[in-house]
């Protein structure tokens, strides 16, 4: 498993979708407490920016969405129903308000409990709202790329729990790879 070809800032300042797609089958490396943490993204969602009606930056800039308005690359961490963490990781240019969410990954190395939703995807990879903010390029905290590994089929469907969003629930801005065991809802 070689953990070093980190993704550069470049990679994250892209069409959100593009970025969505491509994070598949990334390394989220996270270092906690002196134990390196490893899991494999097989699931992720596209947030549009703020016309899209089920981002959080559709709210306009706020304390709470600061980070999305920010660079790429970022991760903005927030708290979700008093009691979970979930993880988006900012594209696009400054301005422009674009995330990735992180659904589901497969167990790499060290990995504490289920992965297989956004808030238990965080919990147990050691994430909640001190890494609001964090630079995703950093030696602690990043994503690396998998070399010359071929993915499975990349299956599109409408995100999960936005239907307050009307039309913009039912767009194929959920990706996952096909046949894979730890995706949410396949």
């Amino acid at each position: 498993m070689d953990l070093s070809n980190r993704l550069p800032r470049s990679f994250y300042a892209r069409d959100t979708t593009v970025v969505a797609r491509e994070l598949l089958g990334c390394y989220l490396i996270h270092l906690v407490d002196g134990v390196l943490r490893v899991g494999r993204i097989v699931e992720v969602e596209a947030y549009l920016g703020p016309h899209d009606l089920a981002a959080h930056s559709s709210k306009g800039l706020t304390a709470r969405t600061r980070v999305l308005f920010g660079a790429p690359g970022h991760a903005y961490v927030y708290f979700v129903y008093g009691v979970h963490w979930c993880m988006n990781i900012v594209t696009e240019p400054p301005g422009h308000a674009a995330a990735v969410l992180l659904r589901a990954l497969e167990p790499v190395h060290n990995i504490l409990g289920r992965t297989c939703g956004p808030a238990l995807l965080c919990q147990s990879m050691g994430i909640d709202g001190r890494l609001n903010g964090h630079d995703m390029t950093s030696d602690d905290f990043y994503l690396a790329a998998v070399a010359g590994e071929a993915l499975p089929e990349i299956i599109a469907r409408p995100r999960v729990g936005v239907a307050y969003a009307g039309s913009w629930a039912e767009l194929p801005l959920r990706f996952y790879l096909k046949g894979n065991p730890f995706v949410s809802l396949p």
